[in-house]
């Protein structure tokens, strides 16, 4: 099987061109941006404001380096940012309204996630139901089952050591967030080029037919891919729980946008079988910068959506063009 994935996912001369230029293309759109705000905002070259934006991008980070693996293996969540909401209103009941120990309601909650989410990529395999589908249901459900418990308000509050997740520094200067993030990419970048798992994502991405042929286990590949997915939603929820101090359904509104936007814009294509985890952390850097650069120059937050919405519209566009 080892062999078989190894051969399905060998990239061509093409590809690796394809990629280098990708990725060499949103280096230098990022290194203008980061020039460009740093001449024109006001404030934004302050160590304050870059490490806060790295923070802020912490939480999407995460999660974004699942859906990369989503998105290469022909699939997409929609789901996520309400699944950071649920995992965050769970918490919060269970930690503080029921009392339960907060390293036990943690574990809970993410293996709840991923369990969640694994029902999800089941139900997609075997009715071959579109995972934009699947997840749009848990898109609904989530959040709504999280207004449910908390009847919409806030739960707190949690103790103060929990804070240190979410609010802490490492060495008093880099953000904790900033070192699970960086931490995660790294694991999920090993994943992606040095297992038969990550060789798998990409093959059933690439081929369908082609890596069941070839031995692969389409089923258990999506599964896992969704499972994992899930899993990373209830760890940014409970990382974003301790940050507000809070269990709030509330929260992450509009995030799965910004993930699948982060992801799309570091060079994974839409129609699967392509991306990096690193060009994903490209793709977060970039909506993050952009994000706070126009907050500092004071444009309009409709004009701001306009132009991420061009941004994404950009990027898929060129995602369609690289695969012709």
């Amino acid at each position: 099987m080892t062999n078989a994935v190894e051969t399905q996912s060998k990239p061509t001369f093409s590809s690796k061109a394809g990629d280098l230029a990708s990725r060499s293309g949103l280096l230098i759109a990022l290194v203008i941006l980061f020039l460009g705000l740093a001449i024109f905002a006001p404030n934004f070259l302050t160590p304050r404001n870059l490490l806060n934006v790295l923070r802020a991008v912490a939480f999407n980070g995460i999660i974004a380096c699942g859906m990369t693996f989503m998105i290469i293996s022909g699939d997409i969540d929609v789901s996520v940012g309400s699944a950071v909401a649920w995992a965050s209103a769970l918490l919060g009941v269970l930690a503080i309204q029921q009392g339960w120990p907060l390293w036990l309601a943690v574990i809970f909650v993410v293996i709840q996630g991923a369990a969640i989410h694994a029902a999800a990529g089941y139900i997609r395999v075997k009715w071959a139901v579109p995972a934009f589908v699947v997840t749009l249901a848990l898109f609904m459900s989530l959040r709504g089952a999280a207004r449910l418990i908390t009847n919409a308000f806030p739960i707190t509050p949690f103790s103060d050591g929990f804070n240190f997740w979410g609010g802490g520094y490492v060495f008093d200067v880099i953000p904790v967030p900033v070192i699970i993030m960086l931490v995660t990419f790294v694991i999920f970048h090993f994943i992606s080029i040095r297992t038969v798992y990550g060789r798998s994502v990409y093959a059933v991405g690439g081929n369908e037919e082609s890596a069941r042929l070839s031995g692969i286990s389409v089923w258990k590949t999506r599964i896992t891919t969704f499972a994992l997915v899930g899993f990373l939603s209830a760890f940014s929820g409970i990382i974003l729980s301790s940050r507000i101090m809070s269990g709030s359904s509330n929260i992450a509104m509009g995030l799965e946008f910004e993930v699948i936007a982060a992801v799309i814009i570091g060079g994974t294509s839409l129609m699967g079988g392509e991306g990096t985890i690193f060009g994903t952390f490209l793709g977060v850097l970039f909506i993050g910068l952009l994000g706070n650069g126009m907050v500092l120059m004071g444009i309009n937050p409709f004009a701001q959506e306009v132009i991420r919405g061009l941004i994404i519209l950009v990027a898929v566009l060129i995602s369609v063009i690289r695969t012709k």
